[in-house]
């Protein structure tokens, strides 16, 4: 598998980065985790505007979805070649209704769904091309989800947005690489089942035995370095900051 970080701003875009945004790439299929403010730009760079082949969406934060408006533009108005064919969209529960409510202006309530072929996740084991994929509920203000995505005994585990909470312990547990939010900063927020900082997500790594530890969702108000510190405090594989535009074969 190869994974590129479309963008990694946690909250709103920063300067350098768009927000929440991984491409995963096996066998020529490309399924992409989220599509958050600026991401589909910033994807234009790797890939072509109709070369995805599945999306899946953590939650419905605009942070983590938003530009799947102005992706609904690009398949519903495509002047060459015509309307695209449905893309399949893995989302929580109201994922259409909160698209629509989002861009406000749709032709019709089921406009969306003219391009998107829209799927709920729930907690489960299922196919999204050639990847094997498991999705737990997070701990989260809205609906959430982790996913897990295998491919060739090879595995990625992204984190969503969450606290800490068994179920992505669970999820994680020997992925290869552990793509994990880190919003929080140690000794400064302190808010139950909303965002881990770089502590808590190193612990995670740890106790999950994670073999790579790639710390993302971190807001411009917030010092990465300082996060990192804190991740590599207390977990002892190897770890680092994502950054837009790297790329990571698994």
């Amino acid at each position: 598998m190869k994974l590129t970080v479309v963008g990694c701003s946690g909250s709103f875009p920063s300067a350098e980065s768009a927000c929440s945004s991984y491409l995963v790439e096996a066998d020529g299929f490309r399924l992409l985790l989220d599509m958050g403010n600026g991401a589909l730009g910033e994807l234009q760079r790797h890939i072509g505007l109709y070369d995805l082949d599945a999306i899946f969406l953590s939650h419905l934060h605009a942070d983590h979805c938003i530009d799947m408006c102005a992706y609904f533009v690009a398949r519903y108005y495509r002047h060459d070649g015509g309307r695209c064919a449905p893309i399949p969209v893995y989302g929580p529960e109201g994922t259409e209704q909160r698209l629509t409510t989002a861009y406000a202006d749709t032709p019709s309530a089921s406009s969306m769904s003219e391009v998107f072929d829209f799927h709920t996740v729930k907690p489960a084991a299922f196919d999204i091309g050639p990847f094997s994929v498991r999705t737990e509920r997070v701990s989260h203000p809205v609906e959430a989800y982790a996913i897990r995505v295998e491919h060739g005994g090879r595995s990625l585990t992204y984190s969503g947005d969450t606290g800490s909470c068994e179920s992505l312990d669970g999820l994680a547990l020997g992925t290869d690489l552990f793509l994990c939010e880190a919003a929080f900063t140690h000794g400064k927020e302190n808010i139950p089942d909303l965002h881990l900082n770089g502590r808590e997500a190193g612990e995670c790594a740890r106790r999950a035995g994670a073999g790579r530890l790639l710390l993302t969702h971190i807001p411009p108000w917030t010092d990465p370095q300082v996060n990192l510190a804190d991740a590599r405090a207390v977990y002892d594989g190897p770890a680092e900051l994502a950054a837009p535009g790297a790329t990571y074969e698994i």
